[in-house]
């Protein structure tokens, strides 16, 4: 299909009235190449394949259409149904593309959220949930919320892939099959990376309708105000190099190969003086975000990161990029590279190179077509200084503010007092039904008394908290009215074969009432037979003291035990708990 021809003003295109105005608000007036050559297609409803080196404008040459196009339907998102959807590789890009398109879709009234790896599912599920009509997604997160079933895609419209290339390297390819073969087969689908290789032909064959092709760079491009050097170093001097190029006057990311080489790195640094921090896979996404905030702030100097930061992370006026250790793939070399001289500025990219790096990093270089500037170099040489602005760091250690602590909950304000009202003139009770007995008033000290293991008095009688018209046991203690072996004392009354009955006004003693947390409960021991079903008027709480027989979970057997036991309730809203009788263990 042939490609409409290219627009030099945002005005010239069938964009919204209120687009364009907040576009000129951003200083925005004209395309770059890569909007102007796609976007007349994309807004036209084509299928676009965009390739543009890094840094062209690439979020807003489908972020503009997929806005437009998405408002343009008329419709609002139902819950968990997006109406269009990009798709990135990293967290980092995903939190771009959203920063940057979030202004222009309020403008138009749109909703955008972005969902991805190492942030709070459950949030994301509820702003799916609140509704969205653009998401923003990597391919794994928003695998997850649909096996949940908090998203689904077939009513998704318009469909971006950026940095299209990534994704296949990093092996979302099959992923990426299974959400496109989701969303309607009738939608628009764009497709935009800084290269475009074979692994992308897949998708591309399959999904992308009579696509139109606009390539404003070619696959090895490179970018006229970006300078590169090979720096020749030795494996002693290496670190040393590293730090000095750390310590310049103004910020710097160093790119190495692995995760632990950046947690190393950033810790000599720090030894050395270099405010720096770290950034890879193994940090959650809000260390990743401070980070990242960090350094674009001046707080930290040094961003030492893995290829994780090299697509996707904007930082505005970096002139400097370091490969402290060389990219194994060309294209790599081109998105490490694309953090600086973006946007029509310019910018330095620096490789050190050991020496049995040579070869390998001289048929990398080719691949990408480029002719760097070589220099063997040492600490405090001039080529050092001159190329990269390198000087000695202080040597004083250092370190970056840690993360601010959650905010503690809010106190919740004193309810402010309310005047006591008058209360009203109470009525007249209603005379008590004649009993046959009332029991007499009992010390406070007895009122709290329950079954606990207690000493009985001598002289008989029974103690605080049994039961004496049935010569009811203690838990733990002694029968009413007897020895505390169980025997029973004949001196005392009576004993475990005959229990006596003492009268109904005799008090318990109050100093051999428990106190405190003990007079409140006696924990129910498990594997124990209890009884109690009926009321003995004779206790100050009215224990049961019945014939019925419970057994507790765990109990073994029949219980061996044909006493009563005391069952006491303090009060209605308490649990139940009843005491542990040595006979029957």
């Amino acid at each position: 299909m042939s490609a409409v021809s290219p627009v030099t003003l945002f005005s010239q295109l069938p964009l919204d009235p209120a687009l364009v105005a907040a576009l000129e608000a951003h200083g925005v007036t004209e395309p770059f190449p890569i909007q102007a050559a796609t976007l007349p297609d994309s807004l036209a409803g084509r299928d676009v394949l965009g390739r543009g080196r890094t840094g062209s404008g690439k979020t807003l040459a489908f972020g503009l259409p997929l806005l437009t196009r998405t408002k343009a339907a008329g419709r609002r998102a139902e819950a968990r149904r997006p109406l269009a959807l990009v798709l990135v590789p990293t967290r980092e890009l995903a939190g771009q593309v959203t920063e940057a398109l979030d202004p222009y879709a309020k403008v138009l009234g749109l909703r955008i959220t972005a969902v991805v790896g190492g942030a709070s599912i459950n949030r994301q599920t509820a702003a799916l949930k609140a509704g969205a009509e653009v998401l923003v997604a990597t391919p794994g997160r928003l695998a997850d919320l649909i096996d949940r079933r908090a998203c689904a895609l077939d009513r998704v419209a318009v469909t971006v892939l950026d940095e299209a290339d990534q994704m296949a390297d990093m092996g979302f390819l099959p992923q990426v099959t299974r959400l496109l073969e989701q969303v309607r087969t009738d939608g628009q689908r764009m497709l935009f990376s800084a290269t475009l290789d074979r692994n992308v032909d897949k998708l591309v064959k399959r999904f992308l309708d009579k696509p139109v092709t606009h390539s404003v760079d070619p696959s090895a491009a490179t970018v006229t105000t970006m300078e590169h050097h090979v720096l020749h170093v030795d494996e002693s001097t290496k670190r040393a190099v590293t730090a000095e190029i750390a310590a310049r006057k103004g910020g710097v990311i160093m790119f190495v190969g692995t995760k632990r080489g950046a947690d190393r790195l950033t810790k000599h640094l720090l030894g050395q003086g270099v405010r720096a921090v770290a950034l890879h896979g193994g940090k959650s996404q809000p260390q990743r975000n401070r980070a990242l905030d960090q350094f674009r702030t001046g707080t930290a100097d040094a961003l030492v990161a893995t290829n994780v930061a090299a697509r996707g992370i904007h930082i505005d006026g970096l002139d400097l990029v370091v490969n402290v250790d060389p990219p194994t793939e060309a294209k790599d070399y081109l998105h490490r590279g694309g953090r600086t001289a973006r946007a029509g500025e310019s910018g330095t990219v620096v490789t050190l190179v050991l020496p049995e790096q040579r070869r390998e990093n001289a048929r990398l270089m080719a691949q990408a077509g480029i002719r760097p500037a070589t220099a063997r170099v040492r600490p405090g040489d001039p080529d050092l200084v001159r190329i990269t602005g390198a000087r000695k760091p202080s040597g004083t250690p250092v370190a970056l503010p840690a993360a601010p602590a959650p905010a503690a909950p809010a106190a919740k304000p004193a309810r402010a007092a309310v005047p006591a009202a008058t209360p009203p003139a109470a009525a007249p009770a209603p005379a008590r039904p004649p009993a046959a007995a009332e029991p007499p008033a009992v010390a406070p000290e007895a009122a709290t008394a329950v079954a606990q293991p207690n000493p009985a008095p001598s002289g008989g009688g029974a103690p605080p908290g049994g039961c004496p018209s049935q010569g009811v046991p203690l838990p733990g203690g002694a029968p009413s009215g007897g020895d505390p072996s169980g025997g029973g004392d004949p001196s005392g009354g009576a004993s475990s074969a005959g229990p006596s009955h003492q009268g109904r006004g005799a008090a318990p003693d109050p100093r051999l009432a428990p106190r405190g947390r003990a007079a409140r409960r006696a924990p129910l021991p498990q594997g124990r037979a209890i009884r109690g079903a009926g009321n003995c008027a004779t206790s100050p709480h009215r224990p049961s003291c019945g014939d019925e027989t419970a057994t507790t979970p765990g109990a073994r057997g029949t219980a061996r035990s044909a006493t009563h036991r005391p069952v006491v309730r303090l009060r209605t809203e308490e649990p139940l708990w009843v005491g542990d009788d040595p006979r029957a263990r």
